[in-house]
């Protein structure tokens, strides 16, 4: 199925990456991928685009955001999950 992995490395300082999976036999869907603060507000976007089925990994290099705790979400079709990535400056 959908899959969302944790952010490699974790923590991390300036650059991560994240890779998910969208399963075969899926329908092509807008996908997105976004970064928010713990605040809750979106600071990037990612990925936001229409994703056939297969795995994909995107870097976040976050030279630009101050240390802290962030969260990702991936949303495609009916699916959503979020997890939690550290960047240490």
């Amino acid at each position: 199925g959908f899959s969302l992995s944790q952010n490699y490395p974790n923590p991390f300082n300036p650059e991560t990456k994240i890779k998910f999976d969208i399963p075969a036999g899926s329908k092509v869907a807008q996908t997105f991928l976004s970064v928010y603060n713990v605040a809750g507000q979106r600071v990037a976007i990612l990925v936001n685009q229409n994703l056939q089925p297969g795995t994909y990994e995107v870097n976040w290099n976050a030279a630009e955001y101050p240390s802290g705790v962030y969260f990702y979400t991936l949303k495609t079709g009916d699916y959503i999950q979020t997890r939690k990535m550290v960047l240490i400056k």
